[in-house]
């Protein structure tokens, strides 16, 4: 599967991944782009899976007819997310196109 990442995507989480291929907004020069527009980039260049720590997108857009799969973590900081990356790697494994998946990260990490 072909996953981009957005802005406020933890990098550490595509060692978590190695059998997709990521890729970054920044990388791709989408860092400035709106979701809108992100997202209609992303489904140009065909990518599968947009994971981002925007949970507003599903409010700021029509997700509709969508082929791109939306993966949203509930939280951005690393140390947050480490503790529940299998959580994170299910979500986007089951991914499916036109899907929006949110992941719930706890505001303390788990030990």
């Amino acid at each position: 599967m072909l996953i981009l990442f957005d802005h406020g995507t933890p990098r550490g989480i595509a060692r978590y991944l190695p059998e997709h291929t990521v890729k970054e907004a920044r990388a791709q020069g989408w860092d400035r782009l709106t979701n809108g527009e992100l997202l209609k980039a992303a489904e140009s260049a065909g990518f599968d899976l947009l994971l981002s720590t925007d949970k507003n997108i599903r409010y700021q857009q029509n997700l509709q007819h969508r082929k791109i799969a939306i993966v949203v973590l509930g939280k951005a900081r690393w140390r947050l997310i480490k503790p529940v990356l299998a959580q994170v790697v299910a979500a986007v494994n089951a991914a499916r196109p036109g899907t929006y998946t949110e992941v719930d990260i706890p505001s303390t990490p788990r030990l």
